[in-house]
């Protein structure tokens, strides 16, 4: 198998084991399990978790004497349960049950198969006796059919003849405890258990979530074949306890003649459409489910028929991690996805760290979606548009009209954002303020635009996206409050992307003023829903403005604040907030000699009684995040729109400032940074670009990767190629392109959907871009390059000369 196309891990290491679990999480958009051993129960070691997209349930906890409530992506029973024990001939009694933990464990070996999507394990086992045995597993989470797994065992035995006692299952005692620090929160999800047995070696486990009331259900079908001198197939004993159901075999092994086990898993939920009964569902998939030869065929088949339509060839070791953070997205965010009511899940299917919630990442995975899967990305988008009556509430409730979008979503669309946070360093509980990170809802809103730009679909844009913008802009509008002082409008008490920063230093007052961010993101709002109602069919404009009672006297108010927004600098360079100037300079050196890894300087900070609202000191990118979402020449219109002067020079002092500032407690900080840098200062960015890229695969965090892996900077690394290195943009029915390569990065290909184009493809080579567009009777596709134009023809291509000193031009 190419190399290109494995994640290999050669023996094994208990400490890394719950981080090799997540990178070798198998999905399909629909349902992911974690690539837990399946001969281990969950312990401190291991941690196996099935998670369905939006099953979520809420819980309440008592955290030092208050009621906390919080809502969860639920671990649903566990599929994978299979264990064995040699059985000797001869009288002697069963050996244990054997775990790549047991001591008698000699060699061990696990692959994951980026391009077929099947995790292969390989262990040998050895007694004091000699007897050896050879375990090969293969596993999968069906591509092409979301709800059936399947696992394939095959047993060697070497030295010895006997018995095999094999015991599959589902386990459906499960709990919530993959994250160390949410162990003391109530964590048991789910509720009335009942097992049952099927003709045909199939048993079944049905429960539901304690207060959501989900219904769940999993059937398993086992088989076993140990060739023609032991009469062909073996069955099944079914075994039901009151929270699992197993299946029990005694399967003989001999040198000559090894072993076949084969377990099929079918899962359904009370939220899947059209199936009546999970339960009859469930067993009805894993009755008609093909032998596990045909099912990994079709499996295969349906990984091929995908890996074709997100095409991303990038050489070397860089081009193998870019396909694993693809691969991974791909799990999350199936065209499976597009069909289902749910949001960007932060961490993915991987694990349960932010509690499964929607976060902004949306904002890093959609501008890649776009371009090769804009029916996932419309889906995602419907997500946000089904919540828009709660984010309307929610800023009512505030006294504000329009949408405030929550900080963390789940089920409903109400503010999920914790209340108390733990310090796991200091051990103490604080009040966590980050749900005054109100910019979630120019992520939306820039989302829906992106979308929008890239694919012509003004169905959209006019109809849901229309009504998530302007309700967005009314929001930023109403938040504004004119200050005589300054001569503008200012946006005060929110919180930026830093995060570090909540409140002034000794201040009771949470929140922060005027977070150039937060302002300049909104004007970037209140100006696109202007554009829209100029865009908008008039009788569609005027039904939409008596839709939501807006009156004309408010567009001006709109027009006016998005003109006026207070943007605050010091010291020559743009402001975090207004203020920050003013904070003290942190011993940066000091720190990192004290503690070394000071990531999370925050928690550092308090647990010496501080607090890293004092000092000039950030996260992760904050203003940066505006050079990430904006070309340079949008980035200085927009300053210029604002009433501020804006050049390359106060821009490339910005970036400085604040890369001197930033801690990089955030995967997403070191993506910023290299996209950014990539345009001021080139010969820095690789060092960003590398450590986005290495982020979750070495746990560059310090063990949040075994938690769930950081969906936002994965997805965001794939359209660093794609966008950041091509300068790429999708307006006015045309691919502009600005290139700035990295020298690791100048070698590329890509295939992108545009408009009404499949298989647009991009091929980067030293200075020369090349563009072709299949054959087709559509209209050619409109390039612009330095201030040039160009249409590439259908069934042609092109090559393009990369200029020395590149100007994006007008």
């Amino acid at each position: 198998m190419a190399r290109g196309w494995t994640w290999s891990y050669e023996g094994y290491d208990p400490e890394k084991e719950r981080l090799r679990e997540a990178l070798c999480t198998l999905g399909n958009g629909y349902f992911a399990t974690r690539g837990a051993a399946p001969e281990t129960p969950a312990g401190d070691v291991h941690y196996p978790g099935t998670y369905v997209a939006g099953c979520y349930n809420r819980l309440t906890s008592s955290v030092e004497g208050r009621q906390v409530e919080n809502e969860d992506v639920v671990n649903l029973p566990n599929w994978l349960p299979l264990r064995y024990r040699i059985r000797p001939d001869g009288g002697v009694p069963p050996g244990p049950w054997l775990t790549p933990d047991h001591e008698s464990l000699t060699d061990h070996r696990q692959s994951l198969d980026l391009r077929g999507g099947i995790l292969t394990r390989r262990s040998v086992y050895e007694d004091e006796a000699g007897r050896r045995l050879t375990v090969e597993q293969e596993r999968l989470v069906h591509m092409g059919d979301p709800h059936l797994a399947a696992l394939h065992v095959e047993f060697t035995a070497e030295g010895w003849s006997g018995e095999l006692e094999v015991e599959a299952g589902i386990d459906g005692d499960i709990r919530n405890t993959g994250v160390a620090r949410y162990r003391a929160l109530a964590d048991r999800h789910l509720t009335g258990w009942e097992t049952g047995t099927e003709t045909g070696s199939m048993v079944w486990l049905r429960c539901r979530t304690v207060e959501s009331d989900i219904g769940i259900a999993l059937a398993a079908r086992t088989v076993a074949s140990c060739g023609p001198e032991h009469n062909g197939d073996h069955r099944a004993e079914p075994e039901q306890q009151p929270r699992a159901v197993n299946q029990r075999l005694l399967l003989p092994l001999s040198p000559d003649a090894g072993a076949v086990v084969d377990k099929t898993v079918g899962l359904f939920t009370s939220r899947d459409p059209a199936i009546g009964s999970p339960l009859r569902a469930a067993v009805s998939a894993v009755s008609d489910a093909p032998p596990y030869s045909r099912l990994r065929s079709s499996h295969r088949r349906a990984w091929r028929d995908l890996w074709q339509q997100v095409k991303l060839e990038v050489p070397g070791e860089p081009g193998r991690i870019l396909r694993l953070h693809l691969f991974h997205v791909l799990q999350t965010l199936s065209p499976h996805t597009a069909e289902l009511d749910v949001g960007v899940p932060a961490r993915g299917l991987h694990g349960e760290a932010y509690r499964g919630h929607v976060f902004w990442d949306e904002l890093f995975v959609l501008p890649f979606l776009n371009m090769h899967l804009p029916e996932v990305s419309r889906g995602l988008l419907d997500y946000r548009h089904r919540r828009l009556p709660a984010a309307c509430a929610a800023a009512e409730a505030t006294g504000r009209r329009g949408a405030m979008y929550p900080w963390q979503s789940a089920d409903e669309g109400r503010e999920e954002t914790q209340e108390v946070h733990l310090n796991p360093r200091s051990g103490r509980w604080l009040p966590d303020r980050s749900r005054l990170q109100h910019h979630v809802g120019s992520a939306v809103a820039y989302n829906v635009w992106q979308y929008c730009q890239a694919t012509g679909d003004t169905e959209y844009l006019y109809s849901k996206g229309a009504e998530m913008i302007l309700q967005i802009a009314r929001f930023w509008a109403d938040s504004a409050t004119w200050d005589d002082s300054v001569g503008r409008y200012r946006i005060r008490g929110v919180v930026g992307p830093d995060e570090y920063h909540d409140a002034y230093p000794d201040s009771e007052v949470s929140g922060l003023d005027d977070n150039t961010y937060t302002n300049v993101t909104a004007a970037w709002v209140l100006a696109r829903a202007g554009e829209l109602c100029d865009l908008l069919p008039p009788s569609r404009c005027r039904q939409l403005l008596e839709m939501i009672r807006i009156e004309p006297s408010e567009l001006e108010r709109w027009a006016d604040v998005s003109r006026r927004l207070h943007v605050p600098q010091h010291q020559g360079v743009i402001s975090q907030f207004a203020g920050y100037g003013e904070l003290a300079e942190l011993d940066w050196e000091g720190y990192r000699e004290r503690y070394g890894n000071i990531r999370r300087l925050d928690r550092i900070l308090e647990a010496e009684g501080d607090t890293v609202n004092r000092y000039q000191a950030s996260k992760q990118a904050d203003v940066l995040m505006l050079g990430y979402l904006f070309s340079p020449k949008e980035l200085s219109a927009l300053f210029r729109q604002l009433g501020h002067a804006f050049d390359d020079g106060s821009w490339r002092a910005t970036v400085d400032y604040y890369e001197r500032r930033t801690s990089h407690g955030s995967t997403l900080s070191s993506l910023v940074h290299a996209w950014v840098l990539a345009r001021v200062h080139r010969e820095q960015a690789w060092k960003y670009c590398e450590e986005a890229l290495i982020g979750d695969v070495v746990d560059i965090q310090g063990g949040t990767t075994e938690e769930g892996i950081h969906l936002g900077a994965m997805a965001g690394t794939l359209d660093f190629v794609q966008r950041g290195m091509t300068g790429l943009e999708t307006r006015d029915d045309a691919l502009w392109l600005a290139p700035a390569t990295l020298p690791q990065l100048s070698k590329f290909r890509m295939r992108l959907r545009f408009r009404r184009h499949w298989d647009v493809d991009l091929r980067l080579r030293a200075e020369r871009l090349r563009i072709a567009v299949p054959d087709s009777e559509r209209p050619g596709v409109r390039v612009r390059l330095d201030g040039s134009a160009y249409v590439v023809e259908p069934g042609t291509s092109r090559w393009l000369e990369l200029p020395d000193d590149f100007d994006e031009g007008p």
